[in-house]
């Protein structure tokens, strides 16, 4: 395996998709309508909640979600506006009574801490290994108190062992990188170092192919894999290399030869 062949791979193409250019057809997009801290978090949790399937189609879905709030997510959230909402699909399999189980969480968390930001830092998940799983392990404890013990696997998985949590450590990728690219760098309660790669098919399909990955499933135990190779090679930012290999084909001739 030639490893410096499969970093210069990864920084080439991760200098050509981190663009600004990328930002117009994905759902980062939502996030960076907005100047308000609250604000681009709401957007962000929910816009990555959504981020499944076709990317058009996702990109649909979150501009409508945001019209329901008015495109004032925080507003929407704190004023209760979610208990009005009639009964409709925002995107595939979640409906706006899974938005408003999210919601209702959301108001909890920022009735109590002021922004998801500051609830993040009272949990300590900059002290934890796992500092996403940590996040959504306690998002998950507000989420089923504020609605009355019941559980919604539609909004945050449960399974905290075994998800790749692919969405909220993409959202977390918003969030936390600050190049001042694609990613908005609001949040200082972790550093880019101590973030997970967004593991979807694509990526782990990618990775296998560059030998970056050997496990076959596509869970927390293979996220934890990739994103330890990449920090080998980028330690104080690996998930840069999100853009590289969201970027590779898996029939890409520049894999098969560099491999």
């Amino acid at each position: 395996m030639d490893w410096s062949a499969i970093k210069e791979l990864l920084d080439g193409e991760a200098r050509r998709i981190n663009h600004i250019d990328f930002i117009a057809d994905d759902p980062v997009q939502f996030p960076r309508r907005f100047e308000r801290l609250q604000d681009i978090e709401i957007a962000a949790l929910l816009s990555a909640t959504i981020a499944w399937g076709n990317r058009k189609m996702i990109c649909n879905n979150c501009n409508k979600m945001l019209l329901l709030m008015d495109n004032q997510p925080y507003n929407y959230v704190m004023e209760k506006g979610y208990e009005e909402l009639p009964d409709m699909n925002i995107h595939r399999t979640f409906f706006t009574r899974n938005l408003r189980y999210y919601l209702r969480g959301l108001n909890a968390i920022y009735t109590k801490y002021g922004s998801l930001h500051d609830f993040a830092k009272a949990t300590s998940i900059d002290k934890s290994e796992f500092p996403s799983w940590k996040l959504v392990e306690e998002i998950n404890n507000v989420f089923i108190d504020a609605n009355n013990g019941e559980k919604d696997s539609r909004c945050l998985p449960g399974n905290i062992n075994n998800t790749a949590l692919k969405r909220i450590n993409m959202a977390l990728r918003w969030l936390v990188r600050n190049d001042g690219i694609v990613d908005m760098g609001v949040w200082n309660v972790i550093k880019p170092s101590q973030l997970f790669i967004p593991l979807d098919v694509h990526v782990g399909n990618v990775s296998r192919e560059l030998g970056l990955l050997t496990r076959k499933a596509n869970d927390k135990k293979s996220t934890i894999e990739l994103t330890e190779v990449l920090r080998l090679m980028r330690p104080e930012d690996p998930i840069l290399y999100d853009y590289a290999l969201f970027g590779i084909g898996i029939n890409n001739k520049s894999i098969n030869n560099h491999v």
